[in-house]
C-alpha cells in the first residue's frame, strides 16, 4: 500500500497545472496567517508531478473532487475537497487548507493519506474512490 503525507513525502502525487498554480497562490496568501498550514501545502506542491488538467487520470484527487475514504476503524465517508471559502463541515466539504485536505491533494485511489490531528494525534484514511469534479467547480 502506498502512503502520502504532508509530514513525510513518500508516494508520488499528481496535480494539474491549474490546481498547482491556484494552490501555490493560496498557500502564499495565507503564509503570514497560517504558516504551518501554508508550508505543509507548499511542501506537497513542491513534490508533485505537474500535468495538464486533461492528462490527469480519473482516479486522482483534484480540487472539487468528491472522495470516498475509509478510516482506520473501517468507517466510510464521502468528502469534497474545496477551497477555503467553499468549506462546510456539515456538507462534508473539506478545505484544502486543513491537514486532511492538504494530505489528499493529488493522491490516487488505493493510497493511504496520513496527517496530524489535534494534539499531534496521527490520523489516516485510505482513498477508495474519486469522483471527478463537475466542470467549472475546480
Amino acid at each position: 500500500m502506498q502512503h502520502a503525507t504532508g509530514l513525510r513525502p513518500s508516494a508520488q502525487i499528481l496535480i494539474s497545472d491549474t490546481d498547482h498554480d491556484r494552490l501555490t497562490g493560496l498557500a502564499r496568501t495565507v503564509l503570514d496567517r497560517a504558516p504551518e498550514t501554508a508550508e505543509d501545502l507548499l511542501a506537497e506542491l513542491d513534490r508533485a508531478v505537474i500535468a495538464e488538467a486533461a492528462a490527469i487520470p480519473a482516479g486522482v484527487v483534484r480540487m472539487g473532487s468528491t472522495i470516498t475514504v475509509r478510516g482506520e476503524g473501517g468507517d466510510v465517508k464521502r468528502i469534497t475537497l474545496v477551497y477555503p471559502g467553499d468549506a462546510d463541515i456539515a456538507e462534508n466539504r473539506i478545505s484544502v487548507l486543513t491537514p486532511m485536505g492538504t494530505a489528499l491533494v493529488g493522491v490516487s485511489i488505493g493510497q493511504v493519506v496520513c496527517w496530524s490531528g489535534r494534539g499531534g494525534h496521527k490520523l489516516s484514511v485510505t482513498v477508495e474512490a474519486v469522483d471527478m469534479p463537475a466542470d467549472g467547480e475546480h
